[in-house]
């Protein structure tokens, strides 16, 4: 299939990586706080067989071969951020995570009514106690009194239950009305009326993320257009971006680091066209990356085992021995995926990948990869090693060195593995 990944610069497994070999200078002035004024006005870095070179994102379509199949994440940010003042005056922020308990799809959570149950962090936790939060909020002209109240402490977090009258809103709509788009903390700054569109991709449909997939960011119809005139084809998978994807690494070595989980949603349809397309497939972003190769080890482990009824992936499964000795083809890996879902009547895969990508790791299904720059020592940047080794340094080099802008609302790069 073409594809890089077999990193022979070092000799460790993905479990002896220390975090700190992957560590930059970023310079804060070099963080974009804002987006710019058009998305496809991004610069663009591509790197392809050691060579780098330079361009704009409006340009995309020259860098990508004819009849490519680009892999969007189609999530929707959610704002996530709700604040309430207590009767002393003190704000308490709960941010929401992910639903709590297990859940079938996103949608029947967000389309709840009167009461649902999250995850959340709580900024000012110390000076909540028993009681009920309560703030009033309109969804048009009707008046929303929004009340949050505090279940219980998990590891990092707490469950919270939401409840409001009139009961017949949906979550949905009272999280649009109550809360804040949840800005990563690096962008040092209040959110202003720009965010509310520019930190969400113009093809955003299922509400779920607290974190955009920035590289779709850059996105726009008239690069789509583009795109058409070369028969570049686009499908669409849902990965819902939790809050982990901006913890940092803390741990010595990543075997004592844990992966933060991450639910994926894709329909057979866009299976079918993966398993059709291979050769040519590009991932835009981290997080259609993450689901299109946990998709491979979702058929790798139903070839081994046609008679699994769920399907999870934990962090390391992906060097696991029982499934690394399968040597199971990308094409056999998503046809044994295919005939499973037909025998078990599902027309959709929805479930949880935990999956880590590092130095170490063999990219089955992606052969482009199209992302931001990445912060220093975080599992984001593990991905970008694992597809070019040690060349990420001279392209984080370069970019430092020729004015580009980094994180959410920075630049991009494109990646041939």
């Amino acid at each position: 299939m073409g594809n890089g990944g077999i990193n022979i610069f070092t000799k460790m497994t993905p479990q002896e990586i220390s975090i700190n070999d992957y560590n930059y200078n970023l310079p804060d002035d070099r963080i974009a706080l804002h987006p710019l004024a058009q998305r496809d006005a991004s610069k663009l870095l591509v790197y392809k067989n050691g060579i780098i070179e330079e361009t704009v994102f409006s340009k995309i379509d020259e860098r990508l071969p004819a009849e490519t199949l680009l892999v969007f994440n189609n999530t929707k940010v959610i704002n996530a951020r709700v604040k309430f003042t207590k009767i002393t005056g003190a704000i308490i922020e709960i941010f929401c995570l992910e639903p709590a308990g297990d859940i079938t799809e996103y949608s029947t959570v967000m389309s709840a009514v009167n009461t649902v149950q999250w995850k959340c962090l709580v900024g000012g936790a110390a000076k909540w106690k028993e009681e009920m939060l309560q703030k009033e909020i309109f969804i048009g002209k009707e008046k929303v009194i929004l009340s949050a109240k505090k279940m219980e402490k998990i590891t990092e977090a707490f469950i919270i239950e939401f409840s409001w009258l009139p009961a017949s809103f949906s979550f949905a709509e009272i999280i649009e009305a109550a809360g804040n788009v949840p800005l990563p903390p690096y962008i040092k700054r209040n959110t202003d009326e720009e965010d509310t569109s520019r930190y969400q991709t113009i093809f955003a449909e299922h509400d779920g993320s607290v974190a955009a997939p920035t590289a779709g960011l850059h996105f726009t119809e008239h690069i789509f257009e583009k795109l058409r005139h070369k028969n570049i084809q686009k499908a669409f998978v849902t990965l819902h971006v939790g809050a982990g994807t901006f913890k940092p690494v803390k741990a010595v070595t990543m075997q004592d680091h844990e992966m933060h989980s991450e639910y994926i949603d894709v329909d057979i349809a866009t299976i079918e066209s993966l398993q059709n397309n291979l050769g040519k497939i590009a991932a835009v972003g981290t997080t259609s990356l993450r689901t299109i190769e946990s998709l491979y080890w979702f058929g790798v482990k139903v070839f081994n085992n046609k008679n699994l009824q769920t399907l999870s992936l934990h962090q390391w499964d992906v060097y696991a021995d029982e499934l690394l000795h399968c040597n199971c083809s990308a094409q056999e890996a998503l046809g044994a995926l295919l005939a499973w879902m037909k025998e078990n009547n599902k027309q959709r895969i929805f479930t949880q990948t935990q999956i880590l990508i590092a130095p170490g790791y063999t990219f089955r299904i992606a052969n482009i990869i199209i992302t931001n720059f990445h912060q220093p020592k975080s599992t984001l940047l593990l991905l970008v090693a694992a597809a070019i080794g040690e060349d990420w340094r001279k392209m984080y080099k370069y970019a430092l060195e020729n004015d580009f802008r980094f994180l959410s609302y920075g630049d991009g790069n494109l990646i041939s593995l």
